[in-house]
């Protein structure tokens, strides 16, 4: 087992106080967006000693990863962990399927665009599913809601660009309406003004204050992202899109295709190895409406939350559809010292367990390792099955 150190990632919308207070360090006035806990090239978290995750896979791929993980994910590791503290809003975005990232990552590189390059879109190969799982109250917004539904929420605003976007629902009210309404708002051609989607935000704000408003949450919502991006037709486009609410312990998966921003929590993010973010609006980093009309998805759809399941007394999981990751949370009460039998977690392969709360000792075939709140060790496929106690919580990230 390997200690890792991971990389952190200081982004504006990060929170100066939940990371640092996460993994038991010293908060500098920054703000501490992400931890990143895995091999990726562009930022990989490193063992003692200061060697990268990913050249210390690659130089042992069958030990490290187990050679049926090697082999199906080209020896890589094909996950990777974070933890994300969001005191502000996420810019408003969607990310590839694999296929259009491998085509579109292969000609931003035959056109010797460079992985740093701020007109870079594309950093890798993957595809970018992901699952969030909520560590403290996690609000967002994600996918579609039905054009019938948006044509009630946007009813009665009485503005010009509103009206423009109901009329849009009522006479198309299926998918090619509702990428009509999101066109009119991310198009550089049909990009709306600031002034209005200013007037679009007052009409929210009155609203709400009168009480009149058929969704309350995404007025308030509306409101909130103008106050950090005033201007911004993405804020505009939350009323499109559905309200998510988790409590610690709940989960929601964001599939390919699928439009979300994430506003405010601490979560753990699963997702595949990839950093391939498009960008709709909502930031002051590049925004490529063309690549994000290409691969959104405007398909109604709830959110899709990710119910866990019990595997055992002290582990569950949750499960994606796909085959890149899942993720399990154990929760250990050992208090008289170690049990006679250490308990068995579920999952196999290469492994990243990453401390929550507590204190745990992980026992595998090549020995044991202490593991405490914040802490991220590695386990090599080779070490076998994972046991544990303790008093203590751990993630396990794993390949399914």
């Amino acid at each position: 087992m390997f200690d890792l150190t991971g990389h952190l990632q200081h982004y504006e919308w990060g929170s100066q106080t939940a990371l640092p207070e996460f993994l038991g360090q010293e908060a500098d006035g920054d703000p501490w967006a992400e931890v990143w806990f895995g091999a990726h090239p562009l930022a990989p978290a490193t063992v003692p000693g200061g060697a990268r995750l990913d050249d210390v896979l690659d130089a042992e791929p069958d030990r490290m990863l187990g050679s049926d993980v090697a082999r199906a994910f080209g020896g890589r590791l094909p996950y990777l962990l974070k933890v994300i503290a969001a005191e502000r809003p996420l810019s408003l975005q969607v990310h590839p399927t694999r296929e259009h990232a491998a085509e579109s990552f292969a000609a931003e590189s035959a056109a010797g665009i460079a992985l740093d390059s701020p007109r870079r879109t594309y950093r890798d190969a993957n595809h970018k599913p992901e699952m969030l799982i909520a560590l403290t109250p996690f609000t967002a917004l994600c996918g579609f809601r039905t054009p019938r539904r948006a044509a009630v929420i946007l009813d009665g605003l009485g503005t010009d660009l509103t009206d423009r976007l109901h009329r849009l629902l009522l006479e198309n009210p299926t998918a090619h309406g509702m990428r009509a309404a999101f066109r009119t708002l991310v198009s550089t051609s049909l990009r709306p003004s600031t002034s209005a989607v200013d007037e679009v935000v007052e009409a929210c704000r009155a609203r709400a204050e009168a009480g009149t408003s058929p969704s309350p949450r995404i007025d308030r919502s509306v409101t909130l992202l103008a106050e950090h991006h005033p201007g911004d037709p993405g804020v505009v486009a939350a009323l499109l899109l559905n309200p998510v609410s988790l409590q610690p312990g709940e989960a929601m998966f964001v599939p390919a295709g699928a439009l979300h921003s994430y506003i405010s929590g601490t979560g753990i993010e699963i997702m595949a190895a990839s950093d391939n973010v498009l960008r709709a609006g909502l930031t002051p980093k590049r925004v490529d409406a063309d690549e994000v009309l290409q691969c959104v998805s405007v398909t109604a759809a709830p959110p899709l939350r990710v119910a866990p399941e019990r595997q055992n007394p002290t582990s569950i999981a949750y499960y994606a559809p796909v085959d890149d990751f899942e993720l399990a949370i154990t929760e250990l009460t050992d208090s008289l010292g170690a049990p006679i039998e250490p308990h068995r977690i579920p999952g196999s392969g290469p492994r990243i367990v990453l401390g929550l709360g507590g204190a745990t000792t992980l026992v595998t075939s090549a020995g044991s390792h202490p593991l405490r709140a914040g802490q991220a060790v590695f386990v090599p496929a080779a070490d076998g099955p994972l046991r544990a106690w303790g008093a203590g919580s751990f993630a396990q990230a794993s390949v399914p």
